[in-house]
């Protein structure tokens, strides 16, 4: 005999992306708010005549764009490549260390004063002596630059996530003769995993915004860092707008991939 329940279709029970629940009202409100705040700016200057050096309006900063769309593209092909490697060596680089410092507890101590040191190093130093050593003619630099703006950031968080692991969960792993790798598959990763990906955002973006202020000190010709200059050198002041409009997109386009991949491994922890 077959029963209502057997009869009823099944439902369906995958992980959804957050995203799919996403609603309209979330996009339109920032759309709404860019289309004013830019409306206002070109309301702006033309009322108060604002020189283009001072500030030029978005009118023109468009006309750039489509004069010089193919240059934009190819800037940020050469931005985004050594943006993308440097966050890559970054990260493994950063949970790595993480890893190491959340399981050896001398080698925290240890890593402590060199991270921060790390951290405080500026880039306008940096990527001259970077030059120098490895030769103006390749990106190695850019790309250490970037790696090392992106190594920290990710290290921090994944350390803190590391270090939120309850000392409960541990042992009872102990308790079910669970194996290191064990441990670090199913309770100390998991646990983690939001604070690496916390880091990951931000240092996505920080990579970008690296790897194109160390465009501005030398090497190869290329890059978005690189057309800025020239552009404002040469008082083309739109144009040099129409390069940092092209270094923002890539930008945002580095935060939301990084989002979405976010997004894609969390989908199995919602019901």
């Amino acid at each position: 005999m077959t029963t209502v329940a057997d009869a009823s279709p099944a439902k369906d029970t995958r992980a959804r992306l957050p995203i799919a629940e996403l609603r309209w009202s979330t996009v339109l409100a920032p759309l709404v708010v860019g289309v004013l705040a830019i409306a206002a700016w070109e309301w702006l200057v033309d009322s108060l005549e604002i020189e283009p050096f001072v500030l030029p309006a978005p009118s023109a900063i468009w006309d750039q764009i489509t004069l010089n769309f193919d240059s934009i593209v190819k800037g940020a092909t050469v931005t985004g490549r050594n943006a993308l490697i440097g966050t890559v060596a970054g990260a493994v680089i950063g949970v790595g260390g993480a890893m190491l410092a959340g399981t050896f507890r001398f080698l925290d101590q240890m890593a402590a004063p060199v991270v921060a040191a790390l951290a405080v190093i500026p880039i306008v130093a940096l990527a001259p002596v970077l030059y120098s050593m490895y030769g103006a003619a390749v990106d190695t630099g850019r790309i250490i630059v970037a790696g090392l703006s992106v190594s920290i950031p990710v290290y921090l968080n994944t350390l803190r996530g590391l270090r939120q692991v309850k000392a409960v969960h541990r042992d009872l792993m102990t308790a079910y003769a669970a194996g290191p790798l064990q441990v670090i598959r199913s309770v100390t990763l998991p646990t983690a995993t939001p604070y690496v990906f916390t880091g990951l955002r931000v240092a996505s973006s920080l990579a970008v915004i690296a790897a194109l202020i160390a465009e501005y000190f030398g090497g190869p010709i290329g890059g978005l860092g690189k057309s800025i200059t020239s552009s404002a050198a040469s008082s083309n002041y739109p144009l040099a707008w129409a390069y940092v409009s092209g270094a923002i997109v890539l930008g945002l386009l580095f935060y939301v991939v990084t989002l979405l991949v976010e997004l894609w491994f969390s989908r199995h922890h919602r019901p």
